[in-house]
């Protein structure tokens, strides 16, 4: 992990409590070998990471439409600042930032010699350009989290001004993910749409070879500003098309590390596997969007929130791996309302009356959209139904999912994962703010909007900042339409001769992870 020091003026607040909600289990098993081949392009001999995982959207962090999107890319691009298991704000390509005194712009200092993995400068210039391009670029998926930045203001090579037009304090912690990751003007000077399948960034690993869907090579960037603790010469992502497959993926060898379906975990254990249960900022939620009728209602929405039981689907589809949660936030986390823990009890008789009050004694019937339509949505599917709430299930591509449900607005109801965001603004913003991407209906309430205001400007070190935020979720929970499910860790098995993986609730990283022989 960084090791550089903290700079003494930085405003950082614990985001989480100490996760010790889950803890990583770790099996002394013996297991197929781990690989010990190069992937194409990487130093002979050298060992080889195979991460069974997803594919991002883009390989563009302007772009990229999905959450999980993080995890990959920043194996190819560093960002300005990191987070740490409590969730503050640490360096990253930053070593320090200090806040104005009126809140309204943040200095930030780099690490002196930084390169892209081209050999590029990375310097302040280079940092400027490319958080205007996402700020500025007409398809940026980021532009509304930069829309205070008035101006990057290049103090010297290593040190760069964000100029605010109003005070931020959520700006560090923003930094940290997508937003935050720089990427090398020349690449995007010269062909911005190239970046989504040619990354150019200054990561731990470099992309060698990409096969669209399928898999993508990387090797090992030796001028990475943290590339001592980088162990592995080159790393391998390959899509998982087929979860009920992982666990033999894994005994074969097609995978060292994957990600693993919950109701997997104990036959992952009898094949010798370790696992690793890492605490998330990952919700399950139902998508519903309040412009298309009934749900243009908020009697119908609220019978929603009462017909689902949270309890039997996390225990059956997620074999109760995780927490039941009606929140954005995981417990543990600094905006986590303790006041809504059970706000919505499974009550269909109370949805019923609802639907009545809406003008439906007979109930409504609805469309369910999903990419799988095994497992979490037939569990919904026969929820609903008892609530007088029937639903026809829609089968689409798991790729469609975004375009039709968060760009063309046109899907009601349909359930999905919300992978929380590096800063907590960020993430209500996301779920709850008018061109938030989980608020296809684009409704805020006024309450909500100043509330935002609130959180924005106020310091994280303030003793109402906490307070802020909670009231903020509140207000979305009760006044929008989402129905929040339960909270669920990262679920990984791996090759016993793997090191056990780093624990974080944002990004899942892979510094210090070696292959050993047995």
């Amino acid at each position: 992990m960084c090791s550089s020091e903290r700079t003494p003026a930085m405003p950082v607040r614990r985001l989480l409590s100490p996760l010790a909600l889950l803890t990583s289990v770790v099996l002394a098993l013996t297991a197929c070998g781990g690989t010990q081949s190069a992937a194409p392009g990487s130093p002979t001999g050298g060992t080889t990471l195979k991460w069974g995982w997803t594919l991002p959207t883009t390989w563009d962090p302007v772009t990229s439409s999905a959450g999980n999107d993080v995890n990959v890319l920043s194996l190819v691009y560093s960002a300005i600042t990191r987070l740490d298991d409590k969730g503050e704000a640490t360096p990253g390509l930053a070593t320090g930032w200090k806040y104005a005194e009126d809140g309204k712009s943040v200095a930030f200092t780099l690490r002196p010699g930084l390169t892209f993995s081209d050999g590029s400068p990375l310097d302040a210039t280079a940092v400027r350009k490319s958080l205007l391009r996402g700020r500025d670029q007409k398809d940026s998926l980021i532009a509304s989290q930069l829309r205070n930045v008035e101006d990057v203001e290049v103090v010297s090579p290593t040190e760069f001004e964000v100029v605010l037009e109003q005070a931020d304090y959520q700006i560090p912690a923003l930094l940290a993910g997508k937003t935050g990751m720089v990427v090398n003007p020349k690449a995007f000077e010269a062909d911005a749409k190239g970046v989504s399948t040619k990354p150019a960034g200054s990561g731990p690993f470099t992309l060698n070879r990409l096969v669209p869907g399928s898999h993508a090579n990387l090797v090992r960037n030796p001028s990475y500003y943290d590339a001592a603790n980088i162990h592995l010469d080159a790393f391998e992502v390959k899509a998982v098309t087929e979860p009920a497959t992982v666990v033999a993926g894994l005994q074969s060898g097609q995978y060292d590390v994957a990600q693993l379906p919950p109701e997997q975990i104990e036959a992952a254990r009898a094949a010798g596997l370790q696992i690793d249960l890492i605490p998330s900022l990952t919700v399950r939620v139902l998508d519903v969007n309040n412009k298309i009728a009934p749900f243009d209602d908020p009697k119908v929405t609220e019978a929603l929130k009462y017909a689902v039981d949270r309890k039997a689907l996390l225990e059956t589809s997620n074999f109760g791996v995780g927490e039941v949660n009606v929140q954005p936030f995981p417990k543990g986390h600094l905006g986590y309302n303790p006041e809504l823990e059970n706000l919505y009890p499974h009550d269909p008789a109370k949805a019923r009356r609802l639907l009545a009050e809406a003008g439906h004694p007979n109930g409504i019937d609805v469309p369910l959209t999903t990419g799988a339509p095994q497992g979490l949505p037939e569990q919904v599917q026969e929820q609903l139904k008892e609530a007088g709430i029937r639903t026809t299930i829609k089968l689409i591509a798991p790729a469609q999912h975004t375009q039709l449900v968060y760009v063309q607005h046109n899907v009601a109801l349909a359930p999905d994962g919300f992978v929380g965001r590096e800063s907590p603004l960020q993430a209500l913003s996301v779920v709850y703010g008018p061109e938030g991407l989980m608020n296809p209906g684009r409704n805020t309430p006024e309450a909500l909007l100043e509330k935002f205001e609130e959180i924005r400007t106020t310091p994280l070190d303030d003793p109402g900042y906490a307070g802020a935020l909670q009231e903020a979720v509140a207000i979305g929970v009760k006044e929008l339409p989402n129905v929040w499910l339960f909270s669920t860790p990262r679920i990984f098995a791996r090759n016993p001769k793997v090191s056990p993986l780093p624990t974080g609730p944002a990004v899942q990283r892979f510094d210090g992870v070696r292959i050993t022989n047995p």
